[in-house]
């Protein structure tokens, strides 16, 4: 038996993420901006290595910070770091 998501995908709909904050929530690419940020990699950096634009690149960046509960991006690479290895050793919350 299928669950509901499985059905939805089959008959071409494209869900939305189960979880809406934590580090399980971010995408590939709001994971990979956030990495070179926590890095401290400048937006304009990000931006040139990425091959996109800078307001591209604050927009993931909110999105990321929201969904990791960032509210401010001065303290925000420890955050990033701790968001990051959080989905990258599998834990969740």
């Amino acid at each position: 038996m299928r669950t509901a998501q499985d059905a939805l995908v089959a008959n071409g709909a494209r869900p939305g993420r189960l979880r809406s904050s934590g580090a399980d929530a971010l995408t590939p690419t709001e994971r990979r901006v956030a990495s070179m940020a926590a890095e401290g990699l400048t937006d304009r950096a990000v931006a040139r290595a990425l091959f996109v634009g800078e307001k591209t690149v604050e927009t993931h960046l909110g999105s990321a910070y929201r969904k990791l509960g960032i509210t401010a991006r001065s303290p925000s690479a420890g955050a990033l770091e701790a968001g990051i290895r959080e989905r990258a050793a599998g834990t969740r919350r």
